[in-house]
C-alpha cells in the first residue's frame, strides 16, 4: 500500500509529495494552487530493477531506467536517471492499481490517465 512520506520543502521550487511503498515511489509537483498536479515521477521495479517514467506539465513524458550509483558495498552514491529501457505498462498499471488504493481517487485516476496516455502516444506533444 502506497504510503504518504513527509518531504523536505526546497526553497524556490514546487510544493511537492512523496508516496512510497516497497515497490514505487511516486513524487508529486503542484501548482501554487496545491491542487492541481504539475508534473510527477513515478518510480517503480524497487529495489533491483528500477524505472521512472516522468510527466512535466510543460515537457511531456521521459521514461528512463535509474542507475543506483551503489557499485560496491563501501560507497553511497546518488542514483541518477538514464537513457533507454522499455516501459512494462500492463505491468506497473496493475501493481499501481493495487497498490493505490489508499490514494485520493481524483489523483489515483489522473496517475492512471497519464500511464495509458503515454502508452498510447509516449513521444506525443506535453498536454496539461
Amino acid at each position: 500500500m502506497l504510503l504518504l512520506t513527509p518531504i523536505q520543502a526546497v526553497a524556490g521550487d514546487r510544493d511537492r509529495r512523496w508516496i512510497s511503498d516497497d515497490y514505487f515511489d511516486l513524487v508529486l509537483w503542484y501548482e501554487a494552487d496545491r491542487e492541481q498536479v504539475y508534473g510527477f515521477q513515478l518510480c517503480y521495479g524497487k529495489p533491483l530493477d528500477e524505472r521512472a517514467l516522468t510527466w512535466i506539465c510543460e515537457r511531456g513524458f521521459t521514461h528512463q531506467a535509474i542507475d543506483s550509483g551503489e557499485a560496491s558495498p563501501m560507497s553511497n552514491r546518488t542514483p541518477v536517471l538514464t537513457a533507454g529501457s522499455t516501459f512494462p505498462a500492463e505491468q506497473v498499471r496493475a501493481e499501481f492499481e493495487a497498490r493505490s488504493a489508499s490514494l485520493p481517487e481524483e489523483l489515483r485516476q489522473f496517475i492512471l490517465s497519464k500511464v495509458d496516455e503515454y502508452v498510447r502516444s509516449p513521444g506525443r506533444a506535453p498536454r496539461c
